[in-house]
């Protein structure tokens, strides 16, 4: 196993594994590209900010590491979002991931039906059609305002986060790869259950070495090669993905050291959320003086991230400097 950069291993060279990162890799065959994504307190972090089901927990530690995975292959500076939208318990899915690696997520679900949905689910099989249900999957590349976003959009019709994400590079990018997830709670240092995230994206090459497209030239040889790594990333189980004592160069030893593999250096990934009290007041200003009497509670206005769930509270010496420069601030009542 060759390393092509910086390396994972810890300073003191006790070789613990690492999480919260995407870590590139290629198969020494030339057969395929890679990207690992494992999610620890990052993942954690975010699905305990606010009190979710099991089943939205599960489907949010998903969603992270397909943004993720994503964010290692399609290039861009700025936002990348992966959003679902459907019409079962789970209406509104949301996680986004800077070019930095700043990950945050939330989801708008119905609590009743939820816990009506789960009585009758065992695994994470079938997770998209009993939570989500018939909707769609978009994903958006947001590189600044003078820049065009970028989104594509697919129907859920897979069974799980996995096959909607790998109908997005089938369809909307038109890359031949394979996505394996795995996201579950486990035990942590001090025993209590933590949530942890897992994800592996394989990306087929051509001879030339880079990616493959629809159309291309298919050599024989190039061509058994990337369906013996499909099924070798087939044979990962999802306790390999978890398991916070299999260190990432490890698990991928494990998995393709017979054709070799070689990684590169890895990206951190972390849940930082970008809202702050500047930001906030920036979108209160633009609205009518109306508006925010409307939003009070008492003398006050309070606003809530969805994503991190900190709250803001604007006084009314805090909401009259919200339009101290406004040249019209609109009705007070």
């Amino acid at each position: 196993m060759s390393d092509g950069g910086r390396g994972l291993r810890d300073d003191d060279g006790t070789g613990e594994a690492l999480d919260d990162l995407i870590l590139p890799f290629q198969l020494e065959t030339y057969a395929a590209l890679g990207r690992l994504v494992r999610l620890g307190s990052a993942v954690q972090s975010v699905v305990e900010a606010h009190d979710y089901p099991d089943a939205v927990s599960h489907l949010l530690a998903d969603a992270l590491a397909v943004a993720g995975l994503l964010s290692g292959i399609l290039k861009f500076e700025g936002v990348l979002t992966v959003q679902t939208k459907g019409d079962g318990p789970v209406n509104i899915l949301v996680v986004d991931v800077t070019s930095d690696g700043a990950m945050r997520g939330y989801a708008q679900f119905d609590a009743d039906a939820i816990a009506r949905a789960a009585e009758s689910t065992t695994g994470p099989q079938q997770m998209v059609p009993k939570f989500i249900g018939n909707g769609v999957m978009a994903i958006t590349v947001d590189q600044g305002a003078d820049t065009q976003r970028y989104q594509g959009i697919v129907p859920l019709e897979g069974a799980t986060l996995a096959d909607c994400a790998h109908d997005y590079l089938r369809q909307s990018a038109q890359l031949e790869a394979v996505i394996k997830l795995a996201s579950e709670r486990v035990p942590g240092p001090d025993g209590r259950p933590r949530w942890r995230s897992g994800g592996l994206l394989l990306q087929r090459m051509v001879e030339s070495g880079t990616q493959w497209q629809s159309g291309d030239p298919r050599d024989p040889d190039l061509e058994e090669a990337w369906r013996r790594a499909v099924i070798l990333l087939g044979s990962c189980t999802s306790a390999e993905l978890l398991d916070p004592a299999l260190h990432p160069n490890d698990l991928l030893y494990r998995l393709f050291n017979e054709d070799g593999v070689r990684v590169f250096e890895a990206s951190p990934l972390a849940m930082r959320c970008r809202c702050s009290r500047e930001r906030v007041a920036g979108v209160l200003g633009s609205f009518p003086r109306s508006e925010i009497e409307a939003m009070k509670e008492g003398d006050d206005v309070v606003v809530t991230c969805e994503f991190c769930n900190s709250g803001y509270r604007f006084d009314p010496d805090a909401i009259e400097a919200l339009y101290a420069n406004s040249a019209d601030s609109g009705p007070t009542n």
